[in-house]
Parts: structure tokens; sequence; C-alpha cells
């Protein structure tokens, strides 16, 4: 009989776990969680903290947290200076086998290091195409170019799935092309579909193909191609992403407090949209009266995640401490990533 679980994902306050905080990852509707900065201390800290919840909890879980590199890595002191995106773009346009081979690595290092503490997840990698235009992404984008920029993210990914961690593609169907930062305020993009299709688009369309195992949506407004932003579109996320594109993996929002969320109405009514326009999985982070809210209002039954799409995400933690060769790859992976990088 196939297992249902908890659609939700949602936040801590510190870096260790609170008994209130515990009774709401029971809720069944809770899913999971994601760490950011204030979480953590140092890495035996974070174990800990992992540990705490994992054992606390009767349900298989997920944890994750956006540990890109860059400017963009809540665990940093005790943790390998995972570079930019755009990093490994610029050794490319150098040496196209170097750029590859780094964004290899660093995709390695980085969910090498979260697997080893017990996370699953980190929410990555980029997909947007750095147009010089949105600076939310910036140098979190490999490069301009579709083909570069696909072939860095594919080798970013493989380094994640050799370490055993999943991918999650972001932001679907692009964020690289609209300067407002949707953190802040709703992004509009004013072009037709068939301009999104010709360049944003095409490296989602790539991995999809590549049965990448998630995307992340945009909080943005096609104002000519529907009327609802990506995160609560039927058009975006049904018709074109499950049916034209034919994708079978898992939809996560991007965090529904964000401010390009707020069409949505309510956080009740967020989250309701989103899962009915299509999204498998909905972050709300940074405001627990919001997802106290969420938890009195939206029923859990009829907004759970399948088994299926669930392992999808588990990572694949090792059965015992690390090996000798193990740390040894780690050793060489990091030398040569910081060799050839700058990571300040």
């Amino acid at each position: 009989m196939t297992k249902n679980f908890g659609s939700l994902i949602i936040d801590l306050q510190g870096t260790e776990l609170q008994a209130d905080e515990k009774e709401l990852l029971q809720h069944p509707l809770v899913g999971g969680l994601i760490f950011f900065s204030r979480n953590y201390q140092d890495s035996e800290q974070l174990a800990a903290l992992v540990r705490s919840v994992r054992q606390g909890l009767n349900k298989p879980f997920l944890i994750m947290v956006d540990q890109e590199g860059g400017r963009v890595q809540r665990f940093r002191d005790g943790f390998t200076r995972i570079p930019p995106a755009a990093v490994y773009g610029q050794a490319y346009d150098a040496n196209p086998e170097l750029g590859l081979q780094l964004a290899e690595a660093g995709g390695w290092l980085m969910a090498h290091e979260l697997v080893s503490k017990g996370i699953d997840l980190s929410l990555a990698p980029i997909l947007d195409l750095s147009k010089g235009v949105s600076s939310v992404i910036g140098d979190r984008a490999f490069h301009r170019d579709v083909k570069t920029a696909t072939q860095l993210a594919g080798a970013y990914i493989e380094g994640m799935k050799a370490a055993g961690m999943a991918a999650t593609g972001k932001h679907f169907p692009g964020h690289g092309s609209v300067a407002p930062d949707s953190h802040k305020e709703l992004p509009v993009d004013h072009r037709s579909y068939e301009e999104v299709a010709e360049e944003d688009l095409q490296p989602f369309i790539h991995f999809i193909n590549a049965n990448i195992p998630a995307l992340m949506t945009a909080h943005i407004l096609f104002p000519t191609i529907d009327k609802m932003p990506v995160s609560f579109s039927h058009y975006w996320l049904q018709e074109v992403l499950r049916q034209q594109l034919r994708y079978k993996g898992v939809v996560m929002s991007d965090d529904l407090d964000m401010k390009g969320a707020a069409l949505g109405g309510d956080y009740a009514d967020r989250m309701q949209l989103a899962r009915a326009a299509g999204c498998d999985i909905i972050l709300l982070c940074n405001n627990r009266p919001a997802v106290i809210q969420v938890l009195d209002r939206v029923p859990a039954a009829s907004n759970m995640l399948d088994e299926q799409k669930f392992d999808l995400l588990r990572a694949r933690f090792p059965a015992a401490q690390q090996s000798p060769s193990e740390k040894d790859v780690w050793a060489k992976k990091r030398e040569f990533l910081l060799q050839h990088c700058a990571t300040a």
C-alpha cells in the first residue's frame, strides 16, 4: 500500500529543537524542514540538531537547506566554501574541460558534506540564465549561454548524484530575465510564451528530459501568458510542465512567505492555490503565525505527497561512518576546487 507524507516544509527558530517545534513537526501536513544560517553554530551542533529531529519523529522526514555556494551558503565554518555557479562558467570560458570538472567537484563536495550530516537536500542548482538583468540571481547562474549553462549544471548535478543527493532545478520557467527580487515584490515578465521558451525554458526542458528529480517554481507573473504567477498557475504547472513537457518529478514551490507570492491571498489560501495548480511540496518559512494558520485551516488528508515522489528526494545516506577512501576523495576534490576557485 502506498504511503503518504506531508507536503509542507517549515523552519526552526534556533540551534536546538524546541518543544513547540517538535509538536509542529509531528503534524501530518508537515513533511520536512529547511535550515537557515540561524540554525547553524558548528558541524557538531548541526549533527546533534538533525539527530534530535529525526529521532523525535515517528515518520520519514525531509531535511533541506540552501547550500548552492557563494552568497547562498547557509553553513560556512566547518564546511567547504563552495563558489558561486558563475565561477564555473568563467573557468569554462577559458578551459571547458576544467570548468566542467570544477562544477562536478563543487556539486559533489556540497552534497557529500550535507549528506554526511544527515541532510537530504540542498535546493540546487540554479537553471536560470545569467542575463545581467536579475540581481537576485546574478552570479548564482552558471552562464548566459544556454548550452554552456546546461552543460555546467549537468556536471554539478552529476556530482550531487554521486554523493547521494537529488537535484532541485530552479526557478521554473526561468528567473534570469526579470530585475525585481521576488522576495520583495512580484516580478512581471511581459514576454510571450515563445520568447520565454526560446532561451530561459531550454535548460529546464533539457533536465526534464533527463528526469531531474525536482523543480522549484518561480514567483513570476507572465501576464501575456497567464493571469496567475507561476507558483499558482494551472497553465504553467499542468498544461506546460506536466502535459506538454511530460514532467514526472516533484514540483516544489518557492517560499510562500515571499512578497512575490502575495497575490495568492492569505497563507492558507496560498498553499491551497499552489497545491491546486500543481505544486507537490510547499515551502513556508520565517513566519510562524503563517505556519500555524496553514496547519489550522488546510486539511492534511487532501494535501499529501505520495511515497514515490517522497522517495525521489530522500538522500542516500552512508550505512556507516565515512570510510578512509571517501575521506581521500573529499580531500582531493576539495583541494582541486579551492586551488582553482576564489571562494571568499
